[in-house]
């Protein structure tokens, strides 16, 4: 059994062949998705998505790319869509330095609002982090409540940084590129956090694990990782498979 626990069924790079990926999804070990959100129109058709589909389930936000196009209002509009019972998280939100297309106090604010919305409705988030780990964790520390769940999607930064998110009570997503080449900073993650607080992702459609890389990424695909970690930790691949999914089920509420 395998848990998605990032994969944006509903990007565009999707739009052709939607329904022909969601029933290779059905017919595969994938068990549970989660799909999640990057701005309102996204977090709707998620919830959308979720509905039809029984295996997948869908995060609402806003990702830091379109912070810039935020305003206070829309945390109402992510309030109420958060009513979904298909919804198990607020996320993607964060913050991104790398491209900076919106500018970094606006990102900072409304990913500050939304942790504030999480712990209002009491849903873990999902947080997106590149090129901005001081700032990140800064918020996480200063604004998230100990009860809110947190994970760190697609987790870049370092194995000691790492650690410090297990001990606040964070998880941390690995997704395709422990799979690349000599990858050691990934490998380093892996080894260094207890399986008890890792989770896989495929991130799709982007960030394809090897021996893929280069093609469209699904989540048929998050084997690859799973397998990975296994390689790692020196356990068996169902072993890897069988905690990380439980692992996600207890942070997203999932029976």
């Amino acid at each position: 059994m395998l848990f998605d626990t990032h994969a944006h069924i509903t990007d565009e790079k999707f739009d052709s062949d939607r329904q022909e990926i969601l029933k290779a999804i059905e017919e595969s070990k994938v068990e549970y998705v989660v799909n999640p959100a990057v701005d309102i129109p996204s977090s709707v058709q998620a919830i959308k998505l979720a509905k039809e589909n029984s295996f997948v389930y869908a995060a609402v936000g806003v990702h830091p790319h379109e912070a810039k196009d935020f305003d206070e209002d829309s945390i109402d509009v992510l309030r109420e869509l958060a009513k979904s019972q298909k919804v198990v998280a607020i996320g993607e939100i964060g913050l991104d330095y790398y491209y900076d297309f919106s500018p970094r106090d606006i990102q900072k604010k409304f990913f500050r609002m939304q942790i504030e919305l999480a712990n209002e409705l009491n849903l873990p988030i999902i947080v997106h982090d590149r090129d901005a780990h001081a700032d990140t964790m800064e918020i996480i520390k200063k604004f998230k409540k100990a009860e809110t769940g947190c994970v760190l999607h697609c987790y870049s930064g370092s194995a000691e940084m790492a650690m410090e998110y297990v001990k606040m009570g964070c998880y941390i997503s690995i997704a395709g590129p422990v799979t690349f080449k000599n990858n050691k900073k990934g490998e380093a993650v892996v080894r260094e956090v207890p399986i008890e607080r890792l989770l896989i992702e495929t991130d799709s459609p982007y960030l394809t694990p090897h021996p893929y890389r280069g093609k469209r990424n699904d989540p048929t695909k998050v084997e690859y990782v799973a397998d990975k970690i296994a390689q790692i930790k020196g356990m068996s691949y169902e072993k890897a498979c069988d905690i990380t999914t439980e692992n996600a089920k207890n942070f997203f509420g999932i029976d």
